[in-house]
């Protein structure tokens, strides 16, 4: 009897510290990493691969160190004009050092959450309607520098910060549709003022460099003439210019005028008899 309870408690205690042995050994992956407390006091940072904890002593909390996407929900932002939006971003973040981000913080997944909304509601505040709708690269790095300056006690970097989407009023929108047509607008007059300016300009120069010759401005009509008579199906109604005339009646003007004498042409002249 003595023997088998020997055997027996010896059998037991080998499954136990083979049990024991079993359950302080720990895996982390790649990407993970264990902060250790010894007695409750921070010991070391262990992994990844096979880690030893002892247990009843030695307590590990696993930490993911891969990028974190954290949505931010919708917030409401009043705009330095005094505009109400609906803002939401996401959040790209990293544990870089695992011990603060354990020890310096309860939970560093809901403070970075909270954190986050908070500075972009404050950041955004500082910035008027329209930066925020065409300035969004510089508003994303102002908040990332914000979020990162005010994480880095945490060890946690703040990689990247998007904003996802600006939701305005159906008042507002037809508002800026307005003004967006209005600047349209505006930019056509201006257009077309620029382009009267330079047309009287070209036009000028084109009359003086046509004043000074005097046939000129006829070979210019007849020019003007010869590019709309193309169309056949039109009857082109013009006035012909009087120096025109007086040009092609210029070989005319130059023969005297015949005598009330001469005999009219094409009749035979009569002499009187001797």
């Amino acid at each position: 009897m003595i023997l088998n309870f020997g055997f027996g408690f010896g059998g037991f205690l080998v499954i136990a510290l083979i049990a024991l042995l079993v359950s302080a050994l720990r895996i982390l992956r790649e990407y993970e990493r264990g902060v250790v407390f010894q007695l409750g006091r921070f010991w070391k940072v262990k992994g990844p691969g096979l880690v030893l904890v002892i247990p009843g002593i030695q307590q590990m909390v696993r930490v993911d160190l891969r990028t974190v996407v954290l949505d931010v929900p919708k917030q409401d932002v009043i705009s330095r004009d005094n505009v109400s939006v609906q803002v939401n971003a996401v959040v790209y973040f990293r544990v870089v050092d695992p011990q603060k981000a354990i020890i310096q913080v309860e939970n560093f997944m809901v403070a970075t959450s909270q954190l986050a909304q908070t500075t972009l509601r404050a950041v955004l505040g500082k910035h008027e309607l329209d930066e925020m709708l065409a300035e969004r690269e510089r508003l994303n790095a102002d908040i990332q520098q914000v979020l990162d300056a005010q994480t880095d006690a945490w060890g946690i970097k703040v990689a990247n910060v998007e904003i996802k989407h600006v939701d305005l009023d159906e008042s507002m929108v037809r508002a800026i549709a307005r003004q967006a047509e209005a600047e349209r607008e505006r930019r056509a007059k201006v257009i077309h003022a620029e382009g009267e300016l330079q047309a009287s300009e070209k036009l000028m120069q084109a009359a003086q460099m046509l004043s000074r010759e005097a046939g000129a401005m006829q070979l210019r009509y007849l020019q003007t003439l010869a590019s709309i008579a193309h169309d056949k199906s039109n009857i082109i109604v013009f006035p012909l210019p009087v120096d025109m005339l007086a040009g092609l009646a210029g070989g005319r003007r130059d023969e005297p005028p015949p005598s009330r004498d001469a005999p009219a042409p094409g009749r035979p002249t009569t002499r009187p008899a001797s």
